[in-house]
Parts: structure tokens; C-alpha cells; sequence
């Protein structure tokens, strides 16, 4: 019988062949660029010096002593006490997000919807008032029309693009104002700064979903936004493999969702947070692909004769483009069209198409495409979907980053098809 002998290393001691401030600890670069950071910015390394970040697949953490357990539970510092509100690959997540964004704090969640909920849950009671865009995700739109009004949280739904309905709807319990910059599916394009000033006449929270942008297009907080959420599901991941989300903003809002998060739980798994921090080091590289891919379909798409409408900021045609370009660095990757008939006609080309992945996802290297009115926004009444501007004959396409002729060729089949 062979018996092997596992000599563990002194958890106290570093590689002595690394430098002290290279071996271990957190990678801070100053003054860095937003690739950087997004590769660099947070990797708290352990003894062990490793370079790549490690996962922490731990359910909770062991104590030195009884008061130490006691001093992590009391004490007002992030420490290591259990995984569903404390582990270090999330909190490598959460500060690197946090970089990208310019926050002072970031919090990870299970999921984009998660996100908003936790938000939600955390900045506002009963009684309290929300003005949120009628052209939200669909989930959006029923977590505020439905699920909120439950806990007694009054919400009115307006025009996004119309400042004189936000400004109008402000009420003296109007907390806050919530949105989507682009919108899905239509790309609807809102002034930031101007619905920044409108919020803090009203003394309410301006909370942007930036999933369509990430912080590589779009830094909401520095136009006047309060907090930001994303799914992180989408680009941040940039691979269709895990479901996460991420709020960010100052630190006294991200406290009160820190208090949420350990007390109901809608947390992060370390693996997700692992996945998550590779797909932030190519996110600047994918995001730029995504926005040139995007621009050259829509294009395209613009001119076929079957097509009634292409929605891309992108267009000059596009009556948000000029704003777009004011505070954003990249049109992004989703684009939506209306093709001249209905909503057979919209399932045929859908289903002609072969490269096209046939699913409600976005924000992957594949190009998906799908039916917003019978899936993302199918559970929404004929007259929200109405309101939120989603016809039968409308297609959503998150363009990836397959070669672009490609693409065409596969829109191609779905023209044939109608």
C-alpha cells in the first residue's frame, strides 16, 4: 500500500520568489484604462500567489476563535462568514464591476431580475411611489405592475422618451425613477442628464438597467444616475453559460442591499462570479465587435424591401441617434425590425433562419433571435404590449460575432421564407 504524505503550505507565508506586493494581496492599478481595470482591478491573491482568480467554493469560513466569530458577525467590515452574503470571488466581482462603473460599491445577485428586485425590496416601502419607462424587459414590466403594487408600491408607467410624462408624474412620494438606455427591444434611447435633474428635483433615486450598454458603452452614474443594474447573464458574461446580476451605486444605497441580500438570500454563486470575471476581461473587445457587427446588419436590414422599420440607434434615421452619441461610446449589439406583414410572417422568417439561435438570451457571441410579443413580452396584456410599442410583425436580433456575411445570409433565408 503506498502512503502519501500532504505537506500543506504556511497560510501566513508567501512565495518567497514573488515580490510581497505581487505575491499577495489586492491588484490595484492607478490610474488605469477601462481594459485594464477590467482585467486587473480587484484580484485579492491569496498565499498561494496564484494569477489567475481562484473560486472559493466554500459554503462558509472557519473562525480563529469564538470572538473572532463574533467579531465577524458585529463587525461593520466585509468579512468572511458565509457564501450567501460573504465569499471572495464574489466580492472579486462586485469590485471590479464597481471600478468599471465608477461606483463606490457594487452588489452581486442570482440574476438580472434579482437585481432589480433586491433593489426594489431595499430602497423602498409601502406607500412609496416609482415612475418607471413602459418600455421595459417584459419581466420588468411585470415585476412593477404586478409584483411590486402587492407590497403597496404605487407605479406609473410612462413615455420613456417623453420628459414632460416623467416630470408630470412626479408625486410627493416619488422615490424613484427606473428605466432601460436602449430599450428593449426597440432601442428607445433616454436622456440621462435630463431625467438626472427631474430626480433630484424630486428627491428620488434614479436607477438605470445598463444591460444593453455595460459600462464598456455607457456609465450611467457619471451622467447623473443613481444606481445601476445589470443583468450580468448578458454581456458581462458574453457566453450564454450563468445566470448573475449586479447592482452598483454609493455606498449608503448598497448597504441597505447588502442588509436584503443576507437576510433573503438571492445571492451569487462563486462560480457564477468566477465565469463572470473572465467574461470582464474581453468585455471592451466583444462590446466593440458586437457594435460593429450590429451597425453593418442594421444597415443592411434598412434597405431590403420586406422590412417596415429597423429599430438601432445606430441609423441616423434613428430619432435618438444624435442623444446616443452623447452618452454612449457604441450603439450596441441588439437591433430590432418590423417586417411588412404579421405575425406569421415574423415565425416564418424565424424559423427559416439556421446560424440564428432560437432563444430569449442575449449578449452572446452567437447571434440569437426571437419573437418579443409571444416570448420576452408575451405574458404582458395586448395593451401594455401595445404601450411598450411591441407589434406581432417585430424581431428581435442580439448580433454575435460570427463573420457578418454570415449573418446576412441567414437573414436572407428568413426573407425568403415570408
Amino acid at each position: 500500500m503506498l502512503v502519501g504524505i500532504l505537506i500543506m503550505p504556511d497560510s501566513k507565508k508567501s512565495d518567497p520568489s514573488l515580490p510581497a506586493n505581487r505575491a499577495q494581496g489586492r491588484t490595484v492599478i492607478p490610474d488605469s484604462t477601462f481594459e485594464t481595470l477590467a482585467i486587473r482591478d480587484g484580484h485579492n491573491r491569496t498565499h498561494e500567489g496564484e494569477h489567475a482568480e481562484p473560486i472559493f467554493a466554500t459554503s462558509s469560513f472557519i473562525f480563529e476563535s469564538a470572538a473572532d466569530a463574533a467579531a465577524r458577525f458585529k463587525g461593520p467590515e466585509p468579512s468572511n462568514v458565509y457564501s450567501r452574503y460573504t465569499n471572495p470571488t464574489v466580492r472579486n466581482f462586485e469590485e471590479r464591476m464597481a471600478a468599471l462603473e465608477g461606483a463606490e460599491q457594487a452588489v452581486a445577485t442570482a440574476s438580472g431580475m434579482a437585481a432589480i428586485l433586491s433593489t426594489c425590496m431595499s430602497l423602498l416601502k409601502a406607500g412609496d411611489h416609482v415612475i418607471c419607462s413602459s418600455s421595459l424587459f417584459g419581466t420588468s414590466i411585470s415585476l412593477f405592475g404586478n409584483i411590486m403594487q402587492r407590497f403597496a408600491v404605487e407605479v406609473t408607467f410612462v413615455t420613456p422618451t417623453d420628459l414632460s410624462e416623467w416630470e408630470n408624474a412626479v408625486r410627493e412620494n416619488t422615490e424613484m425613477l427606473f428605466l432601460e438606455t436602449p430599450s428593449n427591444p426597440l432601442s428607445e434611447i433616454i436622456d440621462l442628464r435630463a431625467l438626472a435633474a427631474i430626480s433630484k428635483k424630486a428627491e428620488a433615486l434614479l436607477v438605470v438597467d445598463n444591460v444593453f450598454c455595460t459600462p464598456a458603452l455607457q456609465r450611467p452614474l457619471e451622467l447623473g444616475a443613481d444606481i445601476v443594474v445589470h443583468s450580468a447573464t448578458k454581456y458581462i458574461d458574453g457566453q450564454g453559460r450563468c445566470v448573475g446580476g449586479v447592482v452598483a451605486g454609493r455606498a449608503e444605497h448598497m448597504k441597505e442591499l447588502v442588509t436584503f441580500l443576507r437576510t433573503a438570500g438571492p445571492s451569487m454563486s462563486p462560480f457564477n462570479a468566477w465565469v463572470f470575471l473572465k467574461g470582464l476581461e474581453t468585455l471592451k473587445l466583444r462590446m466593440d465587435a458586437h457594435c460593429g457587427n450590429a451597425q453593418q446588419l442594421a444597415e443592411w436590414l434598412d434597405q431590403q424591401p420586406q422590412v417596415e422599420r429597423v429599430y438601432y440607434a445606430g441609423l441616423k434615421s434613428h430619432p435618438g441617434h444624435e442623444l446616443a452619441k452623447s452618452q454612449q461610446t457604441g450603439f450596441g449589439g441588439v437591433l430590432s425590425f418590423e417586417l411588412k406583414g404579421d405575425q406569421t410572417a415574423a415565425w416564418n422568417f424565424i424559423d427559416a433562419t439556421i446560424l440564428c439561435s432560437l432563444t430569449a438570451n442575449l449578449g452572446d457571441v452567437k447571434t440569437t433571435i426571437v419573437h418579443p410579443a409571444t416570448t420576452t413580452h408575451g405574458r404582458l396584456t395586448d395593451e401594455q404590449r401595445a404601450e411598450a410599442g411591441i407589434r406581432d410583425s417585430l424581431i428581435r436580433i442580439a448580433v454575435g460575432l460570427e463573420d457578418i456575411e454570415d449573418i446576412k445570409n441567414d437573414m436572407s433565408r428568413g426573407f425568403a421564407a415570408v
